[in-house]
């Protein structure tokens, strides 16, 4: 990060931001008041660091950066939650549902 960047608190290009403790406690909030919830950790790239994605039964997802893949499953087990990896797994059905329905209901919303 710049000088300059810094003053108008922005990071510099190219500069992913990494896992924080509000991502941790948001990600066990949203596990709590939710049945039904599985972890799909996604791996890091040259883009993004790792993340988990947690989906409940009705198919509402949210997304957050986590340390690594250990850090995943150790909230998993601290929430007594399955973890999958989503390169090998894939997402639910379930999920994508979900996302179609909400996408539906906006342009409804809209029109």
């Amino acid at each position: 990060m710049g000088i300059f960047d810094r003053l108008r608190g922005k990071p510099k290009a190219g500069v992913t931001r990494t896992a924080s403790s509000r991502d941790v406690e948001h990600l066990a909030e949203w596990a709590r008041q939710r049945r039904g919830v599985e972890a799909f950790v996604e791996p890091r790239t040259n883009v993004t660091h790792t993340t988990v994605v947690l989906v409940a039964h009705d198919g509402e997802w949210t997304r957050r950066r986590v340390d690594d893949a250990e850090a995943a499953r150790s909230l998993g087990k601290k929430l007594s939650i399955p973890v999958y990896d989503a390169a090998i797994v894939g997402y639910p059905q379930r999920m994508r549902d979900y996302t179609s329905r909400k996408a539906a209901e906006e342009k409804r919303r809209r029109a």
